[in-house]
């Protein structure tokens, strides 16, 4: 079990938690949003989170200074769009970063031409993007149209082609069905699914029950020589062995390794951990 930790991340920071709350950057925007987990002090003086151009209250968010909304943020060679959502969050999951550095060095150092990529519950894009812009053919599955689009945008804003990544909108399960029935097959997955969700016609998704026939479905589609998968899990009441079991599941007879552990940010102002959340990977 491992921590992995975001670094070399310079237009993120996470300043400081405490009291429920994060104090995050965002390019040169300052936000603070509900963290359920952040029951601790804070370390930071009061004058420092007074600093906040937005923050999430009440259900919405409260602006204090003018920012401009969509605001870029940019990763290594990745562009990606800040908003103020109505779900707490900007639509960039920084410490994702890890992953999206991870597949596309895996990818560049692959020796391997036309490499298909699935990305499971994509959002906005930003792992796709990256692993496009390494080399690899992305298909980006979402059961949302509105993050889809997101994404897209992105995509161009990082100065991909259009017909860099292939955009599906539908239920993760109902496409990667049609996927195997199609003979497709891919040589690196990624997913990210959440606790519950819905797909575009309303099929429900609990990680509890639907998790192993999708994990049933990836097995199916995977390459003759696979590079790796990577899976991600917020929220949910367990730890990060049960990801390392079901990966386990799905790897046997193929050589490489399995990690897991939790995905954490450093707070710039004191140096602690704040965990957001646990991952499992196989790479070969």
């Amino acid at each position: 079990m491992q921590l992995l930790t975001l670094k070399d991340f310079p237009d993120y920071e996470l300043i400081d938690s405490g009291g429920g709350m994060r104090l995050e950057r965002f390019g040169k925007t300052i936000i603070s949003k509900p963290d359920p987990q952040a029951i601790w002090e804070r370390k930071a003086p009061v004058d420092v989170w007074n600093k906040v151009f937005a923050i999430f209250r009440n259900g919405k968010w409260e602006v204090s200074k003018k920012i401009p909304n969509p605001w870029i943020v940019e990763f290594e060679n990745t562009k990606l769009l800040a908003k103020l959502t109505p779900f707490k969050h900007v639509g960039i999951f920084p410490e994702q970063a890890v992953f999206w550095k991870m597949t596309a060095d895996i990818i560049k150092n692959s020796g391997m031409q036309k490499l298909k990529v699935l990305n499971l519950f994509g959002y906005t894009g930003a792992a796709s993007i990256s692993c496009a812009k390494a080399g690899a053919f992305v298909t980006h599955v979402d059961a949302s149209k509105p993050s889809i689009s997101y994404a897209k945008e992105n995509m161009l804003l990082s100065g991909l082609a259009e017909n860099s990544i292939r955009w599906i909108i539908d239920d993760a399960i109902k496409f990667t069905t049609r996927e195997i029935k199609r003979g497709n097959l891919y040589d690196g997955i990624i997913l990210d699914p959440p606790v519950y969700g819905h797909g575009p016609q309303g099929e429900p998704w609990d990680f509890y029950k639907n998790i192993n026939q999708l994990l049933l479905n990836c097995k199916k589609l995977l390459s003759p020589k696979p590079i790796f998968i990577i899976f991600n899990a917020y929220a949910i009441s367990s730890s990060s062995i049960m990801l390392s079991h079901l990966l386990d599941d799905i790897t046997k007879g193929l050589n490489g390794k399995i990690e897991y552990g939790e995905l954490t940010v450093q707070e710039s102002y004191s140096r602690r951990l704040l965990s957001t959340g646990i991952f499992g990977y196989w790479i070969k």
